[in-house]
Parts: C-alpha cells; sequence; structure tokens
C-alpha cells in the first residue's frame, strides 16, 4: 500500500480529473441501482396482485421515510397499470431500465475517459522521472550499474505499474462508493440480512489478502529477473560481433535460455496466484449467496414472515451488484500487490543518492584563464567497507595553453584522473580547481562548457552525421558543421554518403566504420571550440593515414587550448609539453619525451615494447 500511495502522488497534478472521474461513477451508480430498484414495486403488484391503496391512505404515509416513499410509488404504480394495463407498465419500465443504463454507460464512458488520461499522464510523468534520474546520476552510477537494470526499470517495470496499479486506481475509489450505496439499500430492505452478509464477506478479503501478500514477493523475483534477460540481451546486441567471431551463439544461447526458463518459471507462479484470486472470490460470493439465500428463505417462509417475497428478490439482486465491486476489489488488491516490486524497483532508483551535486550557492565560470590544479587528489570507487584508492595523492598542475599526456598501463588511473575535471566524479580527498577555483563549488553547466570531449569509443547517436557534429552546439549552421568535419578529416566521406551530412549513420554509428566514427566524434569536439580538450584515446580507431591526417587537425585545434591526452600509442604524445607516467594510482614519472627517454625508466619501457623512439 505504501508504493501505491507514492504513485499516487504522481497523480497530484491531474487532482481534477481523479474529482471528475468520481463524480461521473457516483452518478452511473445511482443510475445503475436506480435500474434495479424500479423493478422490486413492480414485483409486488405483478405476483402478489395486493389492492393499491386508496389516495386517503397514500397521503397519510407520505413522508421522506421508506414506509411512505414506498406506499407513494405503489399508488403511482398501481394507477399506472389501472390506466395502461400490466403490459403497458411492463414496457413503461422497460423503457425507463434502458433510460437507467443507458446514461449509466454514458456516465461510466465519461469516467473512464478521465481516468485514462489520468493514467497516461501519470505513466508520462513516471517514465520522464526515472529519465530525468538516469541522466542526472554520475558516471560512477553508470559504470557499476548492469544497462539492462536499467533499461528494464523505465521499460517493463513502467508498463508493469500501468497496468497493474494505475489500471486499478479507479476501482479503488469507485468501487467503495458502490458498496456503501448498495449496503445502504440492503440495510433499507432488511437488517437481518445484511448483518448476516457482513459477517460471511470479510472471510474473501482475508483468504484474497493472504494470496497478494505472496504475489508480491514473488512479482519482485520476477522483475529482477526479467532484468536479467535483459541485461543479457543487450550484451548480446553490442558484442554481437565478437559472439559471432567465436562460434559462441550456443553458449550465448544456453545462457539465455537459462535466464528465460527461470523467467518463466517465476512468471507462471505470479500469474497463477494472481489468477486465483479472481476465481476465489466469485466462489466465495456464491457461497455467501447460497448462504444469505437460505437464511433469507427462513425469514421469508417461516412462521414470523418478517420478509416479503418482493423485497426478498429485490434485496438478492441488489447483493448480486454487490458482489462484483467486491470481486474488483479483491482482484485490484492482488494486481497492485504485483505492480507494487515494480514501484518499489523504480522508488530505489529515484532514492539513489547522485553523489555530485551542484551546491546551492554555484558560482559562474565562462572563461579559463590561468591553471588546472589536482591537488593531493585521491579517489576510490564506492562499493565496500574499504574501498581501494584508484588515485594515491596527484598532484599536477595543467597551465593554461600547455598539453599534458597521461600514460601508463590499463588500469593505471588515467581516465578516472580526467574523468575528476568536468566532475564525472567527485575527489575522495583533496581537490582539482581551475583559476584557484574548486571545481565542486562551480555551476556544473558552466564547467562542462569549457571542455570539450572525445572519449575512446566513438559514442554517436541515432541520427544524421549533421546533428551527431552539432551535439551540444545551440545554433551551429551548417557551414559551422562543415568546418568542424574539414578540420577533423571527416568531410570527404561524409561527403561521399548517400545523404551527405543528412545521412542517419544508424544506432551507435554502427553504419559507419570505426575510423569514421571516431572523426565524427573528433569534430563534435572541434564544433565546441572549448578552451580545455579532454582527449581520452581519440585516434585509437583510426589507420595510419587517418591517424595522420586526424593528428594534423588535432595539432591545430591544440594550439593555443589546454589539452590533457591519454594515450597507448605513445607515438601521438610526443609533442606534448609533459607526460605524466601513471602505475596503480601514483604518477611515477614526469618530463618530456626526451627527458622521460633518456631517463630509461617506465616511460622508456613503453616505448620499447611499441618499438617507439
Amino acid at each position: 500500500m505504501k508504493e501505491f500511495l507514492r504513485i499516487l502522488r504522481f497523480s497530484r497534478p491531474y487532482t481534477r480529473l481523479m474529482w471528475l472521474n468520481a463524480i461521473f461513477n457516483l452518478i452511473s451508480t445511482l443510475f445503475h441501482l436506480a435500474s434495479l430498484l424500479l423493478f422490486i414495486p413492480f414485483l409486488r403488484l405483478l405476483f402478489v396482485k395486493e389492492q393499491p391503496p386508496c389516495p386517503g391512505q397514500v397521503q397519510a404515509a407520505a413522508g421522506p421515510t421508506k414506509t411512505g416513499l414506498d406506499a407513494v410509488y405503489q399508488q403511482w404504480m398501481a394507477d399506472y397499470i389501472a390506466a395502461h394495463g400490466a403490459l403497458g407498465t411492463l414496457a413503461f419500465i422497460c423503457i425507463l431500465v434502458i433510460s437507467s443504463f443507458l446514461l449509466k454507460n454514458v456516465f461510466r464512458w465519461m469516467a473512464m475517459s478521465t481516468i485514462g488520461t489520468l493514467r497516461n499522464n501519470t505513466v508520462r510523468d513516471i517514465r520522464g522521472a526515472v529519465y530525468d534520474k538516469i541522466l542526472e546520476l554520475p558516471m560512477q552510477y553508470h559504470t557499476g550499474e548492469r544497462k539492462g537494470h536499467v533499461l528494464s526499470r523505465i521499460t517493463s517495470d513502467v508498463q508493469e505499474i500501468e497496468f497493474s496499479i494505475l489500471n486499478w486506481v479507479e476501482m479503488v475509489f469507485r468501487e467503495p462508493v458502490t458498496i456503501v450505496l448498495s449496503l445502504g439499500i440492503m440495510v433499507s430492505m432488511s437488517v437481518q440480512l445484511t448483518l448476516f452478509s457482513l459477517v460471511l464477506l470479510p472471510i474473501t478479503g482475508l483468504l484474497i489478502g493472504r494470496i497478494g501478500k505472496s504475489l508480491r514477493r514473488t512479482s519482485m523475483r520476477a522483475q529482477e529477473k526479467n532484468a536479467d534477460v535483459m541485461s543479457h540481451v543487450d550484451e548480446t546486441l553490442t558484442g554481437m560481433r565478437v559472439v559471432k567471431a567465436f562460434n559462441a551463439e550456443d553458449r550465448m544461447r544456453q545462457r539465455f535460455g537459462r535466464e528465460n526458463e527461470m523467467l518463466t518459471r517465476i512468471s507462471t507462479v505470479v500469474l497463477r496466484r494472481r489468477d486465483l484470486a479472481s476465481p476465489l472470490s466469485e466462489f466465495l460470493g456464491a457461497c455467501v449467496m447460497v448462504a444469505l439465500v437460505y437464511f433469507g428463505g427462513r425469514l421469508v417462509i417461516g412462521h414470523d414472515a418478517s420478509l416479503n417475497g418482493e423485497f426478498f428478490l429485490g434485496y438478492i439482486i441488489v447483493f448480486s451488484q454487490l458482489l462484483a465491486p467486491i470481486k474488483g476489489l479483491t482482484t485490484g488488491w492482488s494486481n497492485i500487490q504485483k505492480g507494487s516490486a515494480s514501484a518499489r524497483r523504480i522508488f530505489e532508483l529515484l532514492a539513489v543518492e547522485n553523489k555530485v551535486k551542484e551546491v546551492p550557492d554555484a558560482q559562474p565560470i565562462s572563461t579559463f584563464n590561468d591553471s588546472i590544479r589536482f591537488n593531493n587528489v585521491s579517489f576510490a570507487y564506492d562499493g565496500s567497507d574499504a574501498p581501494e584508492l584508484v588515485l594515491k595523492g596527484i598532484d599536477l598542475v595543467v597551465p593554461k595553453g600547455k598539453s599534458v599526456a597521461l600514460v601508463g598501463t590499463s588500469g593505471s588511473g588515467k581516465t578516472t584522473l580526467a574523468g575528476l575535471l568536468p566532475r564525472f566524479f567527485d575527489a575522495t580527498s583533496g581537490s582539482v580547481t581551475i583559476d584557484g577555483k574548486d571545481v565542486r563549488q562551480l555551476r556544473i553547466a558552466d564547467l562542462r562548457k569549457l571542455m570539450g570531449i572525445v572519449t575512446q569509443d566513438s559514442i554517436l547517436f541515432n541520427d544524421t552525421v549533421g546533428n551527431n557534429i552539432a551535439f551540444g552546439a545551440l545554433g551551429a549552421t551548417e557551414a559551422d558543421i562543415r568546418r568542424a568535419a574539414e578540420v577533423a578529416n571527416a568531410h570527404g566521406f561524409i561527403s561521399a554518403l548517400e545523404n551527405g551530412y543528412q545521412t542517419n549513420i544508424g544506432d551507435g554509428g554502427n553504419r559507419l566504420s570505426g575510423g569514421q566514427k571516431q572523426r565524427v566524434a573528433i569534430a563534435r569536439a572541434v564544433l565546441k571550440n572549448p578552451p580545455i580538450l579532454i582527449l581520452d584515446e581519440a585516434t585509437s580507431a583510426l589507420d595510419t593515414e587517418s591517424e595522420r591526417l586526424v593528428q594534423d587537425a588535432l595539432f591545430k585545434m591544440m594550439e593555443g587550448r589546454t589539452s590533457v591526452v591519454i594515450a597507448h600509442r605513445l607515438s601521438t604524445i610526443q609533442h606534448c609539453d609533459e607526460i605524466i607516467v601513471m602505475s596503480q594510482g601514483n604518477i611515477i614519472e614526469r618530463g618530456t619525451h626526451a627527458q622521460l627517454f633518456a631517463a630509461g625508466g617506465q616511460y622508456r619501457r613503453l616505448c620499447d615494447m611499441q618499438a617507439f623512439s
């Protein structure tokens, strides 16, 4: 129930729709009950054959009481039968009933329209909140979380909430109204029968509640296993080239089969328990109905005959209508329990703390004038009680206009160190400053505007070449895009594409070669024209010829700019003003290419392994 109430908070902006839905459902219920009550006095006059009371008796009995209203209705019905006959009265009653059902369904449709709008808007807001949270969370979260688990929350979990919770929001407000009105009519007919039914009905609720409680636990397992299946599919699609290259189709098929089989088994249990609620409530309702018929029959045919036959028939009709909303409540409750597992997973994501936060009084920054400094910086990824430091007491100064290269074996901390500058992560201890200002005290958007980043993996989007180059550069013209492509040595192959700069490059840019994708990514950084460049293996995917051309373009772009270059290919960074050699989170050597090569240390060994001097 806690998750259900939290989901309803997303519906607060649409409170007006809730009220309209409640009003339309109330009117619809009133017309529905009225159509049933129209038959009761008619049954009395039709089958019992009582003589209608004389006008004087009706006037004496008239009043705002059940007896008075019943007497007035009897007299009116008797007069109508006398004037139009029993068949004419039956036809008139049928017209009234049809009219009542017509109005009932008109208002029911209006209620469904309002709740449909509310449901769709709420789902849109939930999906938007999850996506906003995904964008807000720092890189540290995304590097430690399986992508399939994140995707399942914004897809299957949100869909489960829509079908299992929001589809039943109306039920929570509609069925109790129907039950209260029906009980009110039942009490007016027979207090004894109503009390008897109220003793039996809670048994249904207790049994269905037990099913719902176990359903929520199993549903949580099903959603988690569904996330595992989605993660496996995502890994397969991402690594399809490797799967086929190593003839690993059977292995991947077996892994998927195991996950898929476990998901099927858990889902089958969930569906069986959920589907048990409806037939169980119907059977228990039938048991209550039979007991009620027996008990009511004794009141009708017993010695005291405290209940009239036509009222008993009417009571049974009204009670039969009471079973439907009770069944709806029990079925809806089971669905809500099933959807609560998905709601909990979504709220777990929304509750993840973003540790890379912008302080309330963050300072703006629009220029870079002096230097970047890493002051005794240490960093460790979260995830254990005593996390291992990835960076250990790093001290580094990058003056404006200078280029600094970070080299070292994989896992030495190069990319992590560069990631501290745009605040993809925050230092565990120490500080990173730009012009003497701690980056944690600056506006994040302003900070990142100062930087152009080309990552080791060419991250492109399913869009046109031109839009990928202009990504994040609002107002860029076609001429600007073309100039950036020319600098990155990309204009030639882009012009040869079917639609030039308007060619869609597919998911992840897979319609382009590796070198082409990298050059488009470089053009994107060129177009931004930032004062600070972060190049993380920017030329790793290029062939020899393209590498040389792009290197020339990068040299021109780096002139007058501050550059942090991460490279394994040492031939690409010999021009840098300073080379930092890292190992296990420490700086072990620093200097120019000539100085480090002559020193004969770790850098020299790396050069020798690459046959580079």
